[in-house]
């Protein structure tokens, strides 16, 4: 008999989310282990508990998941979980990091956008870019070889993440923009064919008038699940909808297919030990999504 699948659910906040082990049930995990509190100081004796008591295949049925509100935090504890693993004896287990569920989110919004533009031609302009939502969509828009304008009030924060994303993608188009205030914003949206607001919840990043404003925009998504709209006059639950002449997604639009890209996650980690899924891998299953 198959041994049971366990997913050790790794938090960098005190208590281990709640939202991420509801997905782990649905996606069919029979049992999920949640620990809170993790840093990269006591990670290890987590990860030797998960390679060191099974063996051979059955290690394919014991993955983990790193999540937590701090992207950083979350990238830190995946970077030491791989420090210890031992793949050269075959003692590995599969690894997902979605921290403050950045790496699904991103790849569904920019799923929703490939549906209606070639990104290799897009020219984007992504609001909150700096934040962890913000960099991974512009980093897959970037590696899909579109030019991306990254937005943040400031300048100086929007080039280092230019030119984090650069690190990841040699030779990405990414320009940093400041959106300061809304004088700024005709500079910004000039050209734009698609507009991602990925900010903070209770902030207007982008006004209607503005929108209206700019004749080259084609495709709006906004990722704000909090009233008011990050882009406003878009819809919480529009999916793929008509507002203004601009094909428009909100937060629950796109949220479905966050949801189905995360449930898939899960069940691919447990199809072999050694898998990694961090934005690329989770957005390489989002496009295999109907």
């Amino acid at each position: 008999m198959e041994k049971a699948t366990i997913l050790v659910q790794l938090d960098t906040d005190p208590l281990p989310s709640v939202f991420d082990r509801v997905v782990a049930v649905d996606a069919g995990v029979q049992h999920t282990f949640s620990y809170g509190g993790v840093t990269p100081q006591n990670v290890m004796p987590l990860v030797h508990g998960c390679i060191f008591t099974r063996g051979g295949k059955d290690l394919a049925r014991t993955a983990i998941f790193v999540g937590g509100s701090d992207v950083t935090a979350g990238e830190a504890v995946l970077a030491e979980v791989k420090k210890h693993l031992i793949p050269q004896y075959g003692l590995s287990v599969s690894l997902m990091l979605d921290s403050n569920g950045a790496n699904t989110t991103a790849a569904a919004a920019v799923r929703a956008a490939g549906r209606h533009l070639d990104l290799s031609k897009t020219k984007a302009l992504v609001l909150g870019g700096t934040g962890p939502v913000g960099q991974r969509v512009a980093r897959l828009l970037a590696k899909a070889g579109g030019h991306v304008r990254l937005g943040s009030r400031q300048k100086s924060r929007a080039e280092a993440v230019c030119e984090a994303i650069r690190a990841h993608i040699p030779g990405g188009r990414l320009e940093a923009v400041s959106v300061a205030s809304s004088s700024d914003a005709p500079a910004a949206l000039d050209g734009r064919t698609l507009v991602v607001a990925a900010g903070a919840a209770g902030a207007v990043l982008l006004p209607k008038r503005l929108r209206l404003g700019c004749g080259s925009l084609k495709v709006a998504i906004d990722l704000n699940g909090v009233p008011p709209s990050g882009i406003e006059g878009v819809e919480l639950g529009d999916k793929g909808a008509d507002r203004d002449g601009h094909i428009c997604y909100g937060a629950l639009g796109v949220g479905g297919t966050k949801m189905k890209v995360h449930r898939a996650a899960i069940s691919k980690l447990f199809e072999a030990n050694n898998a990694v899924l961090d934005i690329e891998e989770v957005y390489a299953l989002a496009l295999q999504l109907s």
